[in-house]
């Protein structure tokens, strides 16, 4: 029985943190400040394999039937995939140091993959060395918004679990009567 309350209990947590996610990318935000690179990040830091990788996608892909779906999707989708594997990284190593600086490469990696996606993918620029910089070089406002999605995303999910999983065992765990 603990068991099945265990895996059930971790089957609704990671419903519900995919659900949180998909909201996150609904509500009006920021262009490029929505939480799936922190998601990807925490995912592959605290997850097995298999559900580090479709935790992200799947927030992704839910909120895209609503959104719509995109040319560039393979890339926008590669590019989460990649992070989730740099928070395999950070199983081991969930020091604040790690964490910042996994966040910011991340927010690199989604930049440079998506924009290399748009540069291949639509006749807007050039296909030449001076076209994929232009390319890079209009997409830099989007990327601001990147950076401070991604670490205050990751930030939230690491900690903001931290914390739930405290308060969790400090109300369901069975308190020891001290005499005085």
């Amino acid at each position: 029985m603990k068991i099945l309350k265990s895996f059930t209990g971790n089957y609704l947590a990671l419903i519900g943190i995919v659900i949180l996610a998909v909201i996150a990318r609904l509500i009006p935000h920021p262009p490029n400040f929505t939480p799936i690179g922190g998601l990807a990040l925490f995912s592959g830091a605290h997850f097995n394999r298999k559900t580090a990788i479709v935790v992200p996608l799947a927030a992704m892909f839910i909120s895209d039937l609503i959104l719509g779906f995109h040319s560039t999707m393979f890339y926008v989708y590669g590019s989460f995939l990649i992070i989730a594997f740099i928070g395999f990284w950070l199983k081991n190593n969930k020091k604040i140091r790690s964490i910042i600086f996994a966040s910011l490469f991340s927010s690199l990696i989604f930049f440079l993959v998506t924009n290399f996606g748009v540069w291949l993918s639509f006749a807007m620029y050039e296909k030449s060395a001076a076209g994929l910089l232009n390319c890079y070089s209009m997409a830099m406002p989007f990327f601001r918004n990147t950076v401070l999605g991604d670490l205050f995303y990751t930030f939230s999910f690491f900690y903001g679990f931290r914390l739930l999983a405290n308060l969790i065992k400090y109300f369901y765990e069975p308190k020891k009567l001290y005499r005085h």
